[in-house]
């Protein structure tokens, strides 16, 4: 029979499994958002205010507010009824500590694709993220999320390359 140590051990570290667990899946959620052009989807992974964020070339702000305009302006931008810019983020190699209580730290590797079919370009990009996370209202959310890049490639797509919307709809060629 284990003594009451090794209960509370045992509980310890099922606590800290499960919150590992609930920060992957809340960033699983975030990359989701960003593919689906799901703007609530990608906020509601933010704390309220003050998220420290640093996305490189699209900038350094101290709220999520202006990068979810950013996001919103590049992702859900549309010509004749299709979006311009295609997105497909893979994120992998996590690597989460719980530093205090509701408080982590993560680190992940990123691999995207990206469309854009009105300069007609696919990019491919690998990067990493340093992020800080805290429970806020009951849900663990990003604090800081900073993404850097460690290589991209961008070429272009030709007339023969045939790209088909989620509907099946041939949306090369806007």
């Amino acid at each position: 029979m284990p003594d009451d140590g090794e209960v509370r051990a045992l509980a310890r570290r099922i606590e800290v499994i499960e919150a590992v667990e609930a920060i992957k899946k809340m960033k699983y959620r975030y990359w989701r958002a960003c593919d689906a052009k799901d703007p609530d989807g990608f906020r509601r992974c933010f704390i309220a205010r003050g998220a420290s964020i640093d996305y490189g070339r699209l900038g350094r702000h101290d709220d999520v507010e202006p990068i979810l305009r950013i996001y919103r302006d590049i992702a859900l931008r549309k010509v004749n009824g299709q979006y311009v810019v295609l997105d497909m983020h893979h994120g992998f190699h996590p690597d989460i500590e719980l530093v205090g209580p509701g408080e982590a730290t993560g680190r992940w590797t990123l691999r995207m694709r990206q469309i854009d079919i009105e300069r007609g370009t696919e990019t491919v990009m690998a990067g990493e993220y340093d992020d800080r996370y805290v429970i806020e209202d009951g849900k663990w959310k990003h604090s800081q999320c900073h993404f850097r890049v460690l290589w991209s490639i961008s070429r272009p797509i030709g007339p023969e390359v045939t790209i088909l919307g989620s509907n099946g709809q041939c949306v090369s060629g806007l």
